[in-house]
């Protein structure tokens, strides 16, 4: 036939694709002005729940495009196996790294629920949600709140409008986060680490 290994074990272009687009929502959630400017943590978790938020954003555009459903999937895979991959560098063992994965799992789902439930005016208003699930709890400001609100708003307003084959070809644009007077936060961005994903994250939402 011939096959080779590598040609075996080759991403498919889908593959390929959703990691391109995984890659795109890893580097907007490390954008240095949502810990700078808008007081997100800069720790793990902090960055987790970033990485969530965002990833809620893109899933969210995907899931509205029953045509996207196969990709969408795709793309959670490389969410989740991120999850796996990093905690095995943190050093956690095989026989608790699925659990572990379930419950940040877990937490991601939850997460995007409340997202979801407040984008669409549930119960709780999105500076609710983003305080308990960004800010874990802490009060970070109202301004910093109002931003991170009217971010998540845009970004939505904006994947809506982007071309579904682009994005399905990996090619996204997020907006970029306002900075304090009004205008888009242009900050060095290798001040930032490649984020950790924590180990624990919870249930969310």
């Amino acid at each position: 036939m011939g096959w080779s290994l590598k040609r075996l074990f080759r991403p498919s272009a889908q593959d390929a694709a959703a990691r391109r687009l995984y890659n795109a929502t890893v580097a907007q959630a490390r954008t240095v002005a949502f810990y700078e400017l808008w007081s997100v943590p800069d720790t793990v978790t902090g960055r987790f729940d970033m990485i969530s938020l965002h990833g809620y954003l893109i899933m969210r555009r995907l899931m509205a495009e029953p045509s996207a459903k196969a990709f969408s999937e795709a793309y959670c895979g490389m969410i989740f196996t991120d999850m796996d991959r990093n905690l095995r560098e943190m050093g956690v063992g095989d026989l608790s790294v699925g659990k572990k994965v379930k419950k940040l799992a877990e937490g991601f789902y939850g997460r995007a629920t409340a997202y979801e439930s407040a984008m669409n005016d549930g119960p709780e208003p999105m500076t609710v949600v983003l305080r308990r699930n960004i800010y874990g709890g802490e009060d970070p400001g109202d301004s910093a709140l109002s931003a991170m609100s009217a971010y998540v708003r845009a970004s939505a307003d904006s994947l809506a409008r982007q071309a579904l084959a682009d994005i399905m070809e990996g090619v996204v644009r997020f907006e970029s986060p306002p900075g304090p007077d009004g205008a888009d936060a242009e900050l060095d961005q290798s001040k930032l680490d490649q984020p950790k994903l924590d180990q624990q994250g919870g249930a969310g939402g």
